[in-house]
């Protein structure tokens, strides 16, 4: 009897000292756990910046953003107050590295205007269309943005190029500058995350990117060289509090996708004599590649 229960005790003791064991190695990867998700959360956030200057507040005429002279200097200086608002939103988000791009072809930046905490490249030539993007960022704004060739009241309205019309269809669907650029970070799995730009331009975005992407209207179109303008205080701030909710709606985003071979369509304008009306011509074609999207 004796022995029966000393192995009794015995076998209790084995029994009871296995829901500590299992505790402690539940612990363990609990602190695994724990520590993996720390080293994700404390990973730097990087956000890549493509600008462009038609949309940028207070620009509503093409003397501001093709013509050198007084008008497109002082273009250039509110495009900058648009990015320094930008990328103080950012920054209050708790974005580390910011990149901004000078995307406008003639280039737009004013150097002594940079807001701190961001890195600006801007001259040519340079390597591809969005210059240092790759899988590392974690979304792409696109600020100063412009609607697409033929949008009624889209301000500055154009498709890479306002004086040869260019129009450009991608798999049947007419695509403007927002689709392209967004197409390029999608090959490299970035979500486009905020848009700015005349009203517009905001719906475009919200068309191709869903509304989970926040858009920012810092003007509204009237015709293609005449809008409502606001105040630069306004728009200033909304674009400093869309850049703080956009890094908060990252999860929700998803990259923009093309499907490949892409089957492209290009219409355009040729002017076979500065005294004649250009001649439009029309090309069609395969793509595939999305990074020589630009080159159609």
């Amino acid at each position: 009897m004796k022995d029966r229960m000393n192995r009794t005790k015995s076998s209790s003791a084995r029994r009871t000292t296995r829901p500590g064991l299992l505790s402690s190695y539940s612990a363990g990867l609990l602190l695994v756990l724990a520590c993996f998700v720390s080293s994700l959360a404390a990973k730097p956030m990087r956000i890549y910046i493509v600008t462009d200057l038609e949309g940028a507040s207070g620009v509503y005429k093409f003397a501001q953003s093709r013509e050198s002279g007084p008008l497109n200097e002082k273009a250039k200086e509110y495009l900058m107050g648009d990015i320094a608002a930008v990328v103080r939103g950012l920054r209050a988000a708790g974005v580390t590295d910011i990149v901004v791009l000078d995307g406008h072809g003639s280039q737009a930046f004013v150097p002594h205007l940079m807001e701190q905490g961001a890195r600006y490249i801007t001259g040519k030539p340079r390597p591809g269309p969005l210059t240092d993007l790759d899988d590392s960022f974690d979304g792409m704004i696109q600020l100063g943005a412009h609607a697409m060739m033929g949008t009624p009241d889209g301000v500055l309205c154009h498709t890479q190029s306002s004086r040869t019309e260019n129009r450009y269809w991608y798999n049947g669907v007419e695509s403007g500058e927002l689709a392209q650029c967004a197409a390029i970070a999608g090959h490299y799995d970035v979500p486009t995350i905020m848009v700015t730009g005349d009203v517009a331009t905001c719906r475009e975005a919200t068309k191709f990117f869903g509304p989970d992407c926040v858009t920012v209207a810092v003007k509204r179109g009237i015709s293609r060289e005449a809008a409502e303008l606001y105040p630069f205080d306004e728009t200033h701030q909304a674009l400093c509090e869309g850049a703080r909710r956009a890094v908060a709606a990252i999860p929700k985003c998803r990259p923009y996708k093309l499907s490949l071979p892409i089957q492209a369509k290009k219409q355009y304008l040729v002017f076979e004599s500065s005294s004649k009306p250009g001649r439009r011509v029309e090309k069609e074609g395969t793509i595939e590649d999305v990074l020589k999207l630009m080159s159609f």
